[in-house]
């Protein structure tokens, strides 16, 4: 009998030893990521302004191949870069042949959308405002479930090129493009 309860004992404490075998804190780039300057993707909307011409000032979307498709130059390579080389960019094709001296200005109209999953009120897509936290994030989801653990969340985020998973406490910021996973508790 004795051997049975010891059997089963370590075969419990194995189990839960097991769970926290995934536990990855977040890599250091997390962090870095915070305050390097913003990186356009896919889903991005900007608001671009070339003084003095009205007609190309409006708001244009980052397509799925992270371009945008901007009069009089077409396509504009934005994915992975920052508003400011996309300033620089057009600037410099729209003087090649079409305005003298253009000055462009480039700013965030929406930022992509992050993604929250696992035990939350209403998981899905929500759309990123800027100064959020994790907790923030949970709150627009409706909130923690029942079962939810809530002192940590697992965040996916694409840094250079690299997607990256890590745990991170619910003070710490969300990107645009995270994906929030907010895991079960064990007790």
């Amino acid at each position: 009998m004795k051997k049975s309860v010891a059997a089963i004992t370590l075969l419990s404490v194995g189990v839960i030893l097991s769970g926290c075998s995934s536990y990855r804190p977040a890599p250091n780039a997390f962090h870095e990521a915070i305050t390097q300057p913003y990186i356009l993707d896919a889903g991005d909307r900007v608001r671009i302004t070339v003084f003095e011409q009205d007609s190309l000032s409006n708001v244009y979307a980052v397509d799925q191949a992270g371009y945008i498709s901007f009069p009089l130059i077409g396509a504009v390579p934005a994915r992975g870069h920052t508003l400011e080389q996309i300033e620089a960019h057009m600037a410099a094709r729209l003087s090649d042949g079409f305005l003298r001296n253009p000055d462009i200005s480039a700013e965030i109209e929406r930022y992509r959308p992050i993604f929250i999953m696992g035990e939350v009120g209403a998981a899905g897509q929500y759309t990123f405002v800027p100064g959020m936290t994790v907790q923030k994030a949970i709150a627009a989801a409706g909130g923690f479930s029942p079962r939810a653990h809530q002192g940590s969340a697992d965040i996916t985020r694409e840094i250079n090129g690299d997607v990256m998973t890590g745990r991170v406490p619910i003070s710490d910021p969300v990107l645009p493009g995270d994906t929030v996973y907010v895991r079960e508790r064990l007790f």
